[in-house]
């Protein structure tokens, strides 16, 4: 017995003592309980039992039992703790480390602290000499807001990153809320634990509750909710796709911006903007496109085509709708009731004419768009909106150099609204409409239109219809104001009023023989075969018809005649030529 008593009396740092390791420095045994050898394990093996503490260089190591062998390795079972630098932290049940190559294994219950992250998995490879960790298992990190999941992953403790492969999942949850603000998953993921930046490449999902981003390649800013994506990326949300080269997405201002080979997609309106450049304001369900901007909207078996130098598409803003919703709530001031029961009919009657002359003052300051300057009305038409508040008003503005191409429709103007909830096209600035051999021009038009064919049509201010005979001779249509009807897309009906004017010519076998010119306040012209079949005088007319070599030249044009079929766009490619 006395040998053994003697090994267990021996001071335990003399097993410190020496040589002809890595850096020169062996593992210590600081503390233990107990210690014996253990022949059956061979190695020169001693068992350490009970508090048991080991120091090489930088690294304690804390265990409840252990083996250490005369190679200057170990292996450490129970309530096992690595402590690195005093910042690192890994806890488990088993360890295997090898002091030669500062290599550890660690298995059974793994946790890695480090500041705010903390790495949780079944088996963890560490090197002490790089503090560099990598599992095959799968591991779960949290650092704050930030949890992320994936199979196989690495991480550089001295720089805080971590990299990750297979089935990456990152969630993050703002602190009190209920559920997570976004999830990223993908295939391979690098991540900072001090940025809380996070970037990705392969196919990569980000999904929230308003949206689904994709991405094969990008970051993201978990901080602050700053995000670029690549490589076949797109943002989808309930209405609307974004596509584009790269795309650029701030989730706290909720701005979107796609740069080269941009596309809108509004799947509910079938409906598809391209251009150079794209913003979308998801708060305001506003989008601008611009750089060769092109809308595609399939109606029917026909397709709109549509260019301009801006596009944009506006939708109801949820800022709107909270807004009138606490308009409603709101109880009315004390007193107010009284107030309107004591109106008398008189008063009622100013109070009614008031208001219909502010909502006059308001409609003429929506169609008062300059042909040089952006439609004023593009931020501040809402009636719509008010009248349907829960319900998505799509609304599209076009400007400046706005031209279209339907097979059966074709038009060009300054600028452009188009109310999809109405299917109301609203033009400005020389607004020009082709419709087969009719050419309509006025101040102002207003395009109603249904879904598979044309309604009505309505010109405000120097209304004009024509169409060509031959080189020289075209028939006319003037007037102050004038309404179109449609069927099957072809004008059956136009009621003038105001200054009505006519020139039409009588032909006899595809030749003309005369020209009739009437004048009258209001009338109804009837059209058949796309002709003028006949016309309906409301008020006392002064009508002639005039032999055609009895009529000077000159007097064949009403005023503010203009033809324009150089601008006429004949196939889709002419939209780009202005």
């Amino acid at each position: 017995m006395f040998p053994l008593v003697v090994i267990l009396l021996f001071p335990l740092f003399s097993f410190s003592q020496s040589s002809g390791t890595i850096d020169g420095k062996k593992i210590e045994i600081l503390h233990a309980g107990s210690l014996k050898f253990d022949e059956n394990l061979g190695n020169g093996a001693k068992r350490l039992i009970g508090d048991v503490q080991f120091k090489h260089g930088n690294v304690l190591m804390f265990c409840d039992s252990a083996y250490f062998y005369s190679d200057n390795s170990l292996d450490a079972f129970g309530h096992v703790h690595i402590q690195q630098n005093d910042s690192i932290h890994l806890y488990g049940d088993l360890l295997k480390y090898n002091g030669n190559t500062k290599k550890a294994v660690i298995s059974k219950n793994v946790i890695v602290n480090k500041g705010d992250m903390q790495l949780t998995t079944d088996i963890l490879n560490y090197d002490m000499a790089t503090s560099v960790g990598f599992y095959t298992t799968t591991a779960r990190i949290i650092n704050k807001e930030n949890e992320l999941v994936s199979n196989q992953g690495y991480f550089f403790a001295k720089t805080n990153d971590l990299n990750f492969k297979k089935n990456v999942v990152l969630t993050n949850q703002k602190p009190g809320q209920k559920s997570p603000q976004f999830v990223i998953n993908c295939d391979t993921m690098h991540y900072n634990t001090s940025s809380k930046v996070t970037s990705f490449i392969g196919p990569t999902t980000i999904k929230s509750k308003n949206n689904l981003i994709y991405c094969e390649d990008g970051w993201y800013d978990t901080k602050k909710d700053l995000s670029r994506f690549s490589k076949n990326s797109y943002i989808l949300t309930a209405e609307q796709k974004m596509l584009g080269d790269s795309l650029y997405y701030d989730r706290t201002k909720g701005i979107g911006r796609a740069i080269k080979n941009v596309q809108i997609i509004d799947t509910a309106e079938n409906m598809t903007i391209k251009g150079d450049y794209a913003i979308h304001y998801e708060l305001r369900d506003l989008s601008i496109v611009t750089g060769n901007a092109l809308l595609i909207q399939i109606t029917g078996k026909d397709t709109l085509y549509l260019h301009a130098d801006t596009l944009k598409s506006q939708g109801t803003a949820k800022e709107n709708i909270r807004e009138e919703k606490v308009v409603k709530s709101q109880k009315p001031e004390v007193g107010s009731r009284k107030i309107e029961k004591g109106l008398n009919k008189k008063d009622e009657r100013r109070r009614k004419k008031s208001e219909e002359n502010n909502n006059k003052e308001e409609v003429g300051k929506q169609e008062a768009i300059s042909k040089k300057q952006e439609p004023t009305i593009i931020e501040n038409d809402t009636s719509s909106q008010n009248q349907k508040s829960e319900i998505r008003n799509q609304q599209l503005f076009a400007y400046h150099k706005v031209k279209f191409f339907k097979n059966d429709l074709q038009g060009k103007c300054d600028s452009l609204i188009y109310v999809m909830s109405d299917s109301i096209m609203k033009m400005y600035g020389s607004p020009t409409i082709w419709s087969d051999e009719n050419q309509l021009t006025a101040d102002s038009i207003q395009l109603h239109t249904g879904e598979k064919s044309l309604r009505s049509i309505e010109l405000k201010g120097r209304a004009f219809i024509a169409s060509q005979e031959d080189s020289i001779h075209y028939n006319q249509i003037r007037g102050k104001y004038m309404q179109g009807f449609f069927k099957k897309n072809d004008i059956y009906l136009i009621k003038v009023e105001g200054n009505g004017q006519t020139i039409y010519y009588v032909k006899e076998k595809e030749a003309i023989k005369a020209v009739n010119r009437a004048d009258c306040s209001d009338l109804n012209i009837y059209l058949k075969d796309k002709k003028i079949d006949r016309i309906n005088f409301i008020t006392k007319p002064e009508a002639t018809i005039y032999p055609l070599n009895q009529i000077d030249i000159k007097d064949l044009k009403l005023k503010d005649f203009s033809w324009r079929d150089q601008f006429r766009p004949h196939i889709f490619e002419d939209i780009f030529t202005w």
